[in-house]
This record gives structure tokens, sequence and C-alpha cells, in this order.
């Protein structure tokens, strides 16, 4: 590979690692993006520089380190105040419809996507928490109180995962210059 396809084909990764980067906030598996963008490289390129199988394997096992944070912390804060497991799964289901829906609720490009992704994933937390209390018949205050959790949980939860996102995104840049 020549020096100008590699530069080329290198801003062509970056570009789908930032993609991979944004893509959790609107619920979408954007680390996984990463790891799949890596996996290509490494089986594509002749170019003895960049991310190798070692960087695939170590960006996978991070993205299965968010998946799980993601998932144990947003459903972690709920459940110490006493949320059913019933309330926990709608809470998540919720959640991500409520992220759906967030995504065209601001019409301001990018911006308003992810803010609205954002806002509509702990919405639909709260939401779905709350309804599955209800249903258990738990009283008014409780029930607030679990949704609150559940929604700090998720947006917990999504910070996590976001973090995890960066350092995905810093390794596989490190490699390249390694």
């Amino acid at each position: 590979m020549g020096a100008a396809n590699w530069w080329i084909a290198f801003a062509v990764v970056q570009l789908l690692q930032m993609l991979g980067l944004a893509a959790p906030m609107i619920m979408l598996p954007g680390n996984w993006l990463m790891v799949c963008v890596l996996a290509c490289w490494a089986w594509l390129s002749s170019s003895p520089s960049g991310p190798g199988w070692w960087i695939v394997v170590a960006t996978a096992l991070l993205a299965l380190l968010g998946e799980v944070l993601e998932t144990l912390l947003g459903s972690a804060a709920a459940s110490r105040k006493g949320a059913t497991r019933r309330a926990m799964l709608l809470s998540l289901l919720a959640s991500m419809v409520g992220s759906l829906l967030g995504t065209a609720l601001l019409p301001i490009p990018v911006l308003g996507t992810i803010i609205g992704a954002i806002a509509g994933a702990a919405g639909g937390a709260f939401a779905g928490a709350w309804l599955g209390e209800a249903w258990a018949g738990t009283d008014r205050e409780k029930r607030v109180e679990i949704g609150a959790a559940a929604m700090k949980g998720r947006l917990i939860g999504m910070a996590a995962k976001l973090g995890v996102g960066l350092l995905i995104f810093g390794l596989q840049l490190l490699s390249f210059f390694v």
C-alpha cells in the first residue's frame, strides 16, 4: 500500500471510529462497529503499521466490558432501591424505545439527535421502572424513587460505555503509530 493510499485508508478508519464512538448515544452498537472496522483493517491491510489482531481482540474484550457495564449499572441503582425484575426489564425496554424516539425529538442536526437520544433513554428508563412498579402495586412515592434510580443508573451506564468507547478509540489510534 502506497503512502497516499495508507493515509486515505487511515482517514476512513478514523471517520468510522468516530461514528462508532457516537453511535451508543442513539442506542446503536458503536463499540462493536469500532471493533469490526479494526478487524477489517487487520484482515485487509498488508501494512505493517496499524492495528493487528491483538488490538482487535483487546478492543473486542473492551467492547464486551462496555456492554456488561452499561447493563449492570443501568439496573443496579434501581435494584438497590428495591425494584422488581419487571420494573427493571420495562425500564430497559422503555429506555431503548425512548432513545429511538428521542433521536427525532430535537430538529438540530447531530447535537439535537444526541441530546434527544440521551434524554429519551433517561426518560424511558424512568417511565419503564415507574410502570413496572405501578403494575406490581408499589406505592407512588416508591415508584418515583425507583424510577429516578433507574434513570440515574441508565445515564451512568451510558457514560461508562462511552468511556470504554473512548478507550477503544485511543487504543486503536495509538496502534497506528506504535
